[in-house]
């Protein structure tokens, strides 16, 4: 074969190569796929996700305020925000975003920024990041702003970033939840009609002073008023969550028989149940109380559904403190701070949406819930807030004092664990009123043309046996209500309107948006101090292997060179 042919064939083969190569590229780009070898699936988009993208018709537009040069850690959040809107992106072209520095520019532009994010209530944080040798802060602002036909809502990307907190597991639990952060922004920007949600009234319920943090919160994304009961006929199905807040007066048996055919039609409840009367205002001025049972004609109702709130109170030495009265010096009173056992910090041990990695809740006075198996329907159980392993419960009545603060607690009488505090129910439910129900209504609902229902439609539920939860504590100097879940003793803001926000959220939203909060990053963490000392071994491996192993090979090949063309 002549030099020329050779030639030939040899650019024949390398333009058949780069055809081969810019085929497959243009097969890439036509046909976007990728396999998710994760163990946890950390890359795979939720069937909501995807389905949101797949109908996204106008086009959405992500302010990402993350640009710059980061830590190791926090450079992981910013390229897990760009992997995940590009994997949006991929499926919908409608989603376009971009990375910025609010941080740059001239003094001016910087500070104009800055009055203008602290307006929408976006300020920055001071990322400290401990390095191996070196401790760094940066000021930035972790936020995402989304816009959509004229709407926007701002995001924050990092999850309980509070003092004290590892880094590491900051980081970890963001990138767990941005999947559902940046799907629930879009989802409710681009949900024309808000969802319904509604408090009852008339039995003392929580008033909207009490809520008024939570009402603040749910108005962003829900319709929301309040309903008396005895206003109405019937709960309207289109209701899309019902909330009975804490109400101290019982209800009537024609209440109950329209939450009852309310639940049959497919309506969710959110029950927010003291089943004791307990005050601890009382306790001050008096320093006793006798705590009793709270008789709400409800249990009747819960029975039925699968559930049932025992009438006690639920003592747990994970708890958080009250402010007493000690002594006066001059004429200003001294107070000091004591554990009140009544008063549990609940942390979840539940892998549910509703409860995966959000901080501990702080409820008061809580019972103890049991759960009972239905009949006549179909009803799924999960608990999703209960004590700490030192927990107990005490019956009632009972005389409460100041009394058990003079001393230690016993550990031993601690001996419960995990009592639950807050459990939610699906399926289909059974009606309480089947075989009961009186002539009287059953007349009442035929002149409405309304069908009494015995089976409910598959629906949702969720029971927490304590109502202050949703309580926002006033400022004692202002008497204004603090933020919801702010202890304003330890200074500590619990996750109380998160927990309630994400139940509004599960039991309203039936396109599983809030199922991406389940998702899981498990968390690998670099031993640092083995590190440091081993950072010279593994050094030396990974710079002498590969040079022992291609000079391994190229002496093999030598070798094998020689003996072939010694044989020609």
């Amino acid at each position: 074969m002549s030099i020329n042919n050779k030639r030939n064939q040899s650019l024949l083969q390398l333009g058949l190569f780069a055809g081969v190569l810019l085929f497959i590229n243009v097969l890439g780009n036509t046909f976007y796929n990728y396999y998710d070898l994760t163990e946890d699936k950390r890359f795979t988009l939720t069937d909501a996700s995807v389905d949101l993208m797949e109908n996204m018709r106008e086009v959405v537009y992500v302010k990402v305020l993350l640009e710059g040069e980061f830590g190791g850690s926090y450079k992981r959040l910013q390229n897990s925000v760009r992997e995940l809107l590009d994997d949006y992106r991929s499926i919908s072209p409608n989603l376009e975003y971009d990375f910025e520095n609010p941080l740059e520019g001239s003094v001016e532009e910087v500070n104009a920024r800055k009055e203008l994010y602290a307006k929408s209530g976006i300020y920055p944080i001071n990322l400290k990041e401990q390095t191996s040798d070196s401790k760094k802060e940066q000021i930035t602002y972790p936020y995402a702003l989304i816009f959509y036909q004229g709407r926007e809502t701002a995001i924050n990307l990092l999850e309980n970033n509070v003092p004290g907190m590892n880094p590491e597991l900051v980081i970890n639990n963001s990138v767990s939840l941005l999947e559902y952060k940046i799907t629930a922004a879009i989802n409710k920007l681009m949900t024309v009609t808000k969802p319904i949600v509604l408090y009852t009234t008339g039995h003392q319920e929580l008033n909207p002073i009490q809520t008024a943090d939570l009402d603040a919160e749910m108005i962003k994304s829900y319709d929301l008023n309040r309903i008396n009961l005895d206003s109405v006929v019937q709960i309207d199905p289109e209701v899309d969550v019902l909330i009975v807040a804490k109400p101290t007066l019982p209800f009537s048996e024609k209440d109950n028989f329209k939450i009852d055919q309310y639940v049959m039609n497919g309506g969710r409840v959110l029950w927010l149940l003291d089943k004791v009367a307990t005050s601890i205002d009382s306790m001050r001025v008096t320093g006793q109380h006798l705590a009793m049972p709270l008789e709400l004609n409800l249990d009747r109702l819960l029975f039925k559904y699968g559930c049932r709130i025992q009438p006690n109170l639920v003592m747990d030495l994970e708890c958080t403190p009250i402010a007493l009265q000690t002594g006066v010096i001059g004429d200003k009173p001294q107070f000091e701070l004591f554990p009140w056992y009544f008063y549990p910090r609940i942390s979840s041990r539940s892998d549910h949406p509703i409860v995966k990695s959000i901080d501990r809740v702080n409820m008061f006075f809580p019972n103890v819930i049991d759960t009972i198996e239905t009949r006549g329907g179909e009803v799924k159980k999960e608990i999703l807030l209960t004590t700490s392993d030192y927990s107990r419960y005490q019956r009632v009545p009972v005389n409460l004092t100041f009394e058990i603060l003079r001393d230690q607690p016993n550990p031993d009488l601690y001996n419960k664990q995990n009592l639950p505090l807050a459990v939610l129910l699906e399926g289909t439910f059974p009606s309480e009123y089947e075989n009961r129900v009186t002539e009287s209504l059953l007349t009442g609902l035929q002149e409405l043309n309304i069908e009494y229902k015995k089976v409910s439609e598959p629906t949702r539920m969720i029971v927490v046996s304590d109502g202050d939860i949703a309580i926002s504590r006033l400022d004692r100097q202002t008497q204004k209500p603090l933020p919801l879940g702010l202890n304003p003793f330890d200074k500590y803001q619990y996750a109380n309107k998160q927990f309630l926000m994400n139940a509004i959220e599960y039991l309203h939203n039936d396109k599983g948006v809030i199922e991406a909060r389940g998702k899981e990053v498990k968390l690998r963490l670099l031993d640092r101090v083995k590190a440091k000392e081993e950072k010279t071994k593994w050094q030396m491996i990974n710079i002498l292997i590969p040079i022992i192993g291609l000079a391994f090979f190229g002496i093999i090949y030598n070798w094998l060179r020689r003996r072939k063309y010694a044989s020609q």
